[in-house]
Protein backbone atom coordinates (compact mmCIF):
# COMPACT_ATOMS: atom_id res chain seq x y z
CA UNK A 1 0.00 0.00 0.00
CA UNK A 2 2.81 2.04 0.74
CA UNK A 3 4.15 2.51 -2.81
CA UNK A 4 0.66 4.37 -3.64
CA UNK A 5 2.47 7.50 -2.09
CA UNK A 6 2.84 10.42 -4.36
CA UNK A 7 6.32 11.66 -4.74
CA UNK A 8 6.36 15.50 -5.28
CA UNK A 9 8.95 16.58 -8.02
CA UNK A 10 8.84 18.97 -10.62
CA UNK A 11 6.55 17.63 -12.85
CA UNK A 12 3.86 18.38 -10.69
CA UNK A 13 4.67 22.18 -9.68
CA UNK A 14 3.03 24.70 -11.77
CA UNK A 15 5.55 26.93 -11.16
CA UNK A 16 3.78 29.36 -8.94
CA UNK A 17 4.48 29.54 -5.27
CA UNK A 18 1.36 29.93 -3.11
CA UNK A 19 -0.90 26.95 -5.63
CA UNK A 20 2.35 24.70 -5.09
CA UNK A 21 2.34 25.04 -1.20
CA UNK A 22 -0.96 24.29 -1.18
CA UNK A 23 -0.60 21.06 -3.66
CA UNK A 24 2.61 20.26 -1.16
CA UNK A 25 0.13 20.13 1.65
CA UNK A 26 -2.34 17.76 -0.01
CA UNK A 27 -0.02 15.78 -1.13
CA UNK A 28 1.83 15.03 2.39
CA UNK A 29 -1.97 14.74 3.46
CA UNK A 30 -2.39 11.96 1.01
CA UNK A 31 0.76 10.32 1.64
CA UNK A 32 -0.49 10.28 5.90
CA UNK A 33 -3.58 8.68 4.70
CA UNK A 34 -1.53 6.51 2.31
CA UNK A 35 0.44 5.24 5.74
CA UNK A 36 -2.44 4.86 7.49
CA UNK A 37 -4.55 2.49 5.69
CA UNK A 38 -1.40 0.66 4.88
CA UNK A 39 0.06 0.40 8.88
CA UNK A 40 -4.00 -0.61 9.69
CA UNK A 41 -4.31 2.49 11.99
CA UNK A 42 -7.62 3.02 13.74
CA UNK A 43 -10.44 4.09 12.05
CA UNK A 44 -11.16 7.42 13.54
CA UNK A 45 -7.66 8.17 12.73
CA UNK A 46 -7.85 7.62 8.74
CA UNK A 47 -11.49 9.15 9.30
CA UNK A 48 -10.02 12.47 10.64
CA UNK A 49 -6.92 12.58 7.86
CA UNK A 50 -9.91 11.91 5.40
CA UNK A 51 -11.95 14.70 6.68
CA UNK A 52 -8.95 17.13 6.84
CA UNK A 53 -7.69 16.04 2.99
CA UNK A 54 -11.57 17.12 2.22
CA UNK A 55 -11.51 20.14 4.45
CA UNK A 56 -7.91 21.61 2.62
CA UNK A 57 -8.71 20.52 -0.35
CA UNK A 58 -12.09 22.67 -0.77
CA UNK A 59 -9.96 25.80 1.08
CA UNK A 60 -7.50 25.58 -1.74
CA UNK A 61 -10.25 24.98 -4.23
CA UNK A 62 -11.64 28.79 -2.58
CA UNK A 63 -7.94 29.93 -3.04
CA UNK A 64 -7.89 29.03 -6.53
CA UNK A 65 -10.95 30.80 -6.98
CA UNK A 66 -9.88 33.69 -5.52
CA UNK A 67 -6.72 34.32 -8.30
CA UNK A 68 -8.95 33.20 -10.89
CA UNK A 69 -11.13 36.32 -10.24
CA UNK A 70 -8.36 38.56 -9.52
CA UNK A 71 -6.96 37.64 -12.48
CA UNK A 72 -9.63 37.62 -14.78
CA UNK A 73 -8.81 34.04 -15.41
CA UNK A 74 -11.04 33.64 -18.86
CA UNK A 75 -11.61 29.71 -17.71
CA UNK A 76 -12.92 30.22 -14.42
CA UNK A 77 -16.20 28.76 -14.53
CA UNK A 78 -14.79 25.36 -16.52
CA UNK A 79 -12.10 25.39 -13.68
CA UNK A 80 -15.18 25.66 -10.90
CA UNK A 81 -16.83 23.17 -12.33
CA UNK A 82 -14.31 20.79 -12.07
CA UNK A 83 -13.16 21.37 -8.83
CA UNK A 84 -17.03 21.05 -7.69
CA UNK A 85 -16.92 17.63 -9.37
CA UNK A 86 -13.91 16.79 -6.85
CA UNK A 87 -15.16 17.81 -4.03
CA UNK A 88 -18.22 15.75 -4.79
CA UNK A 89 -16.66 12.71 -5.41
CA UNK A 90 -14.39 13.29 -2.65
CA UNK A 91 -17.44 13.31 -0.42
CA UNK A 92 -19.02 10.20 -1.82
CA UNK A 93 -16.23 8.43 -0.89
CA UNK A 94 -16.32 9.62 2.62
CA UNK A 95 -19.91 8.49 2.51
CA UNK A 96 -18.68 4.70 1.06
CA UNK A 97 -15.85 4.92 3.73
CA UNK A 98 -18.57 6.04 6.08
CA UNK A 99 -20.83 3.03 4.77
CA UNK A 100 -17.84 -0.14 4.70
CA UNK A 101 -17.04 -0.44 8.58
CA UNK A 102 -14.83 2.90 8.21
CA UNK A 103 -12.44 1.34 5.71
CA UNK A 104 -10.59 2.30 2.53
CA UNK A 105 -9.43 -0.32 -0.50
CA UNK A 106 -6.53 -0.51 -2.60
CA UNK A 107 -9.26 1.29 -5.19
CA UNK A 108 -10.00 4.34 -2.98
CA UNK A 109 -6.20 4.92 -2.24
CA UNK A 110 -5.58 4.95 -6.38
CA UNK A 111 -8.92 7.18 -7.07
CA UNK A 112 -7.66 9.42 -4.42
CA UNK A 113 -4.28 9.87 -5.98
CA UNK A 114 -5.41 10.45 -9.56
CA UNK A 115 -8.34 12.66 -8.37
CA UNK A 116 -5.37 14.99 -6.61
CA UNK A 117 -2.58 14.14 -9.79
CA UNK A 118 -5.36 14.67 -12.64
CA UNK A 119 -6.15 17.60 -11.29
CA UNK A 120 -2.37 19.32 -10.61
CA UNK A 121 -1.48 18.15 -13.79
CA UNK A 122 -4.18 19.11 -16.04
CA UNK A 123 -6.38 21.94 -14.80
CA UNK A 124 -4.23 23.58 -12.54
CA UNK A 125 -0.90 23.42 -14.83
CA UNK A 126 -2.87 25.38 -17.07
CA UNK A 127 -3.94 27.83 -14.84
CA UNK A 128 -0.47 28.25 -13.73
CA UNK A 129 0.74 28.91 -16.63
CA UNK A 130 -1.65 31.79 -17.43
CA UNK A 131 -0.94 33.04 -13.46
CA UNK A 132 2.76 33.10 -14.65
CA UNK A 133 1.93 35.46 -17.33
CA UNK A 134 0.28 37.81 -15.30
CA UNK A 135 1.59 37.99 -11.67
Amino acid sequence: MHEHKITWDDSLSVDVTEIDEDHRRLVDLFNLLVDAVADDEPSAYIDALLKELISCTDWHFKHEERLMLHYNYSELEGHRAEHQDLIDSALQLRRKFDDQDKRLGVDDIEYLSGWLTEHILGYDMKLGFYLLDRM
